[in-house]
């Protein structure tokens, strides 16, 4: 990879060494979103909305797999992918994209037994929409780089699948892209430049975020007996919060959350 390395949430350090052993991106979710608050308690998902820093670590994951396992390269080197002219004009690319994901299908195919953590997931679960925690309130899921490619790969094949043909560029199929150049890339010279891929393969959408799936995709994936009744009761988190650190907590300045919290304003 050129340039510099974007920051990420949590980095594994090994006990003996202090060696850096792995990248973790950690996203906090409310369960229900807004999709599945007003369905079945056992149909309640989360949102996950991903940057697009997210995507340059998961190249760089699977970057380092295939390094020790080279053999998995030849799925890049797809000769119709040579057609593209022009990576940022979408109708240069579009036509491309099925090839593009059956290129990082059979990757992780090749690589499952290598697949590694890559994303915590924990979840605060409240009473459908409103603020209050529900007794069986938190846990936290862990995806490996592999599974967390799913989401914006089978919401791409999802929408091929019903339309017949990929219907432009949304974010979720642009990172599909950008995943698969900066894959393609290192195949063609050893190394990527993920500013230049992100900045240059923007389809006239902002790079504010990556992509974003909400909690009635989600459900399929996440669907278990610790999303239906989180581990730990609410009760826990004067145990996990110490020392009177709740003081010190600055939550989020929603305008939203104001007007809820001020019932005195509609008196």
């Amino acid at each position: 990879m050129t340039g510099i390395l974007p920051g990420v949430d949590l980095v594994t350090q090994a006990r003996d060494l202090g060696s850096c052993l792995q990248a973790i991106e950690i996203k906090l979710t409310a369960l229900p979103d807004n999709t599945t608050c007003n369905l079945t308690e056992d149909l309640y998902g989360c949102e996950i909305v991903i940057r697009p820093d997210t995507i340059v670590y998961l190249a760089c994951s699977i970057v380092n797999t295939l390094k020790l396992n080279s053999s998995s390269m030849k799925f890049l080197t797809d000769e119709r992918l040579t057609e593209i002219y022009d990576w940022s004009e979408p109708i240069s690319v579009i036509p491309h994209i099925p090839e593009m994901i059956n290129s990082i299908d059979l990757i992780s195919l090749s690589m499952l037994e290598y697949q590694k953590p890559f994303l915590m997931q924990p979840i605060w679960k409240t009473e459908g929409k409103s603020p209050k925690l529900l007794d069986h309130c938190l846990d936290v899921f862990v995806w490996s780089n592999l599974a967390f490619a799913r989401l914006f790969i089978d919401l791409t094949k999802t929408e091929i699948k019903k339309f017949g043909y990929v219907r432009g560029i949304p974010r979720h199929t642009r990172t599909v892209i950008w995943l698969f150049k900066m894959l393609y890339d290192f195949s063609l010279s050893g190394s990527f430049n993920h500013g230049k891929i992100i900045d240059n393969l923007s389809y006239n959408t902002r790079n504010d975020k990556a992509f974003s799936v909400n909690g009635r995709f989600t459900h399929a994936y996440m669907k278990s007996e610790s999303l239906r009744q989180p581990r730990i009761q609410k009760q826990e988190i004067q145990r996990i919060i110490l020392g009177g650190g709740q003081n010190l907590l600055s939550p989020e300045r929603r305008f939203d959350a104001i007007i809820y919290n001020s019932p005195d304003l509609f008196d």
